[in-house]
């Protein structure tokens, strides 16, 4: 094929799929173009609001504001402590969403908003007249917005991926051609802040707060501006049936997510190498105060070492399909304790002419591999949350960052680490005095060449065990790509299930459903043979994926299936109103049952659980149904949901109108009233929504372990090809 083909091919190719995904994907090129460079507006965002969190190594509020390192660390404390009841509220956010927009996509606009505002207004502060405690109170005022609004966008943000494709390799595709793309903006971002400082200053310096005045507001602003690109052209696709409805109380959300295994796996890692990230400062301190280059040298060096996260964005999907994640992290993690060791002797040189280069390259290489684990981290937090809807029946995103303040509290104990540390290697007011220089501000103490290089020694020595335990846990990590290929495809089957008996299912969903169904018994019966190449690595792939699909039609089959039917037939025999007060299973019965086999103990769990909800149901009818539990009408919702998405249409087009009224030079009173009338019938929908949902999380709270049993009772009556597990 000649060039002038191959560009034609190539022409066809962007165009046919612009708005529709490929076959077997499901993302459209206008989708990941949108994501991606919406992305750049975010990381825009994140880029300036990084630099104002609370940290005992931030450069902003210890060098420039003038903050010490003890002191910063008690703002930590604080805004960790405020963070713990925000971050439960942004998980029973998400996890009950239920809205035609999406699951996150809203909450980049209605975050991202006050998230910009409260930038700027911490930004502008005028802390050169402010006392200690002033500044103090401002930043952690900041941080505590910041916590809820801030983590908030981002996670939404973050998280998105984890929703518009269902497909493991085709979300690491799009994140690495996503983080090509949205790194442009913190590296454009780096590469000017060291000339524009100097041109402000007149000085090699980056800690002045003019520099950060100047700069971080249009930044916010056309960030955000960016970011909307994201909520306007990307759709949510979560595997689930149809007519679904999200409730989900908070305490067996946090239960579900204790319980995934994988979880803790990732969350130990990150825990357990809370110093690796030790070193990250020393080319800033180097430049400022060691002057070892000039400040358009300094930007090329910072150009160059933000570079260094490009490549692996490239070279990732290969390394995913041909290695797996764990190898690829398990690599890059062992690789880079060596690196970063690297890095001992370049500083112990600092005054030699041109060590700042030697460490950039010490720099670069360490980013190159640190990126690369990275960069498959959300792709395996993608994974996790489809393991945890397929373990739970529920998309439970949010409550991830709910158990997560774990992490918090245990930051909070690792967070002063890194104070003792700048503390014992002479980064204190004592050591300042005794040089020469003012006790305001500790980091005067990095002027010192022999200060500098100690300081800078130590932390390149914690960073090397905070590599080394961080890499230990992912060792335990065994979620392989062909168990979540195999777990999207039972998702599949269960909610074809719940559509086949809503009568919603499509000719089309039911073809795919059969052909998932023909491969799973054809490759079950089949031997693994010897992986000698890609061919071979695909068979033994489509055997473990078919046996796994197996395992779940022929649940019911089992011992613990067998229980659960038991149950769930005791259950719907008492009825929506009687199941609570009858003896479904008792504790005494419960404590009876064996527990030697791992079956055995899953079928003890299970008890467990049914009857914790049946015991939650009983309290609920107790208190909102005296007379007897109603079942609520799940087409209220439905329609509901239609006529606020119908209402909100009518607002944007009556907006419109009237814009383009006034750009004409019209008379805008008919317009305007038409805005203040589809705003009312908003307002109202809303309202009407909002009661509803209530009204639906009261009759689910009390009705749910009947709803569920109905459901068990119904499959295996009918020998249904999915079943739903509880």
């Amino acid at each position: 094929m000649d060039i002038k083909a191959k560009v034609s091919s190539g022409i066809s190719l962007f165009r046919n799929n612009w708005k529709t995904p490929p076959e077997g994907r499901y993302m459209s090129i206008k989708e990941i173009t949108s994501l991606s460079v919406g992305g750049i507006g975010v990381r825009l965002i994140a880029h300036c609001i990084n630099q104002m969190i609370i940290s005992t190594n931030n450069a902003l509020l210890g060098n420039t504001i003038g903050i010490d390192a003890q002191t910063l660390y008690i703002l930590y404390i604080l805004s960790m402590i405020a963070s713990f009841p925000l971050t439960g509220l942004r998980a029973h956010m998400i996890d009950n969403c239920r809205s035609m927009k999406g699951k996150y996509r809203p909450y980049i606009i209605s975050m991202g908003i006050p998230t910009v505002l409260i930038g700027i207004f911490m930004i502008i502060l005028p802390y050169e007249t402010m006392t200690l405690f002033q500044k103090c109170f401002w930043v952690l005022l900041c941080n505590i917005g910041f916590q809820f609004f801030f983590s908030f966008t981002i996670d939404a943000y973050e998280s998105l991926i984890n929703v518009l494709s269902p497909n493991s390799i085709e979300r690491s595709d799009v994140l690495s051609i996503r983080c090509i793309i949205e790194n442009l903006s913190p590296s454009i971002a780096n590469i000017f802040f060291p000339i524009v400082a100097k041109m402000i200053t007149g000085q090699d310096t980056l800690y002045n707060m003019t520099v950060y005045r100047i700069l971080f507001p249009p930044l916010l602003i056309a960030g955000f501006l960016i970011s909307i690109l994201v909520f306007v052209n990307t759709e949510e696709k979560i595997v689930r049936p149809k007519k679904h409805i999200v409730q989900v109380r908070f305490t067996d959300a946090f239960r579900a997510v204790a319980s995934n295994k994988y979880f803790w796996v990732i969350s130990l890692a990150g825990w357990m190498g809370f110093l690796e990230g030790s070193f990250g400062s020393i080319m800033g301190w180097m430049y400022h105060y060691q002057k070892p280059c000039s400040a358009a040298q300094y930007a090329i060096i910072t150009a160059i070492a933000g570079n260094a996260s490009l490549w692996p964005n490239i070279v990732a999907p290969f390394f995913i399909r041909r290695f797996g994640k764990k190898k690829i992290i398990i690599f890059s993690n062992v690789l880079n304790i060596g690196l970063i060791a690297l890095m001992l002797p370049v500083v112990r040189m600092t005054g030699t002419p041109h060590i700042i280069w030697m460490l950039l390259f010490c720099s670069f290489i360490n980013q190159f591999i640190t990126s690369l684990g990275h960069l498959i981290t959300p792709s395996i937090n993608a994974d996790i949350r489809d393991y945890q809807q397929y373990i739970s029946g529920e998309r439970i995103d949010g409550m991830f960052a709910a158990v997560g303040l774990i992490g918090n509290v245990i930051s909070m104990a690792t967070s002063s680490v890194l104070p003792i540390i700048y503390n014992k290697s002479g980064l204190n007011a004592e050591t300042a005095v005794s040089l020469g220089y003012s006790a305001n501000n500790v980091y005067d103490v990095l002027y010192n060449h022999d200060y500098f290089v100690n300081i800078s020694s130590v932390l390149i020595i914690a960073s090397v065990i905070g590599a080394v335990m961080n890499v230990i846990p992912m060792f335990f990590y065994d979620f392989t790509e062909a168990k979540q290929k195999a777990m999207i495809r039972v998702l599949r089957l269960r909610a074809a299930s719940e559509d086949k008996e809503a009568g919603i299912l499509t000719e089309d969903e039911q073809a795919q459903i059969n052909l998932i169904l023909s491969e799973a018994r054809e490759y079950s019966e089949k031997a693994p043979v010897r992986a000698r190449n890609k061919a071979d690595r695909e068979f033994n792939e489509k055997i473990e994926i078919a046996r796994i699909v197996m395992e779940e039609i022929n649940h019911y089959k089992t011992d613990k299936g067998r229980f659960e039917v038991s149950l769930a037939e005791k259950i719907t025999a008492a009825g929506l109103s009687g199941f609570h007060n009858a003896e479904i299973i008792t504790r005494q019965e419960i404590k009876a049952l064996p527990s030697l086999t791992q079956e055995e103990k899953e079928i003890r769990k299970y008890a467990k659980k049914m009857l914790r909800d049946i015991n939650y149901a009983a309290k609920a009818a107790r208190k909102y149904f005296p007379d007897g539990v109603t079942q609520f009408d799940d087409s209220i919702l439905e329609k509901l949901y239609k006529d606020e998405y119908e209402a909100e249409v009518a607002l944007q087009n009556a907006l419109a109108a009237m814009k383009k009224a006034k750009e004409s030079g019209n008379n805008v009173t008919v317009h305007s009233n038409a805005v203040a009338e589809c705003r009312k019938n908003l307002k109202k929908v809303k309202a009407e929504l909002s009661k509803a949902n209530r009204q639906n999380a009261i009759y689910y709270s009390a009705a749910k372990p009947w709803l569920d049993a109905c459901k068990t009772v119904r499959r295996c009556r009918t020998n249904d090809f999915a079943v739903q597990k509880q």
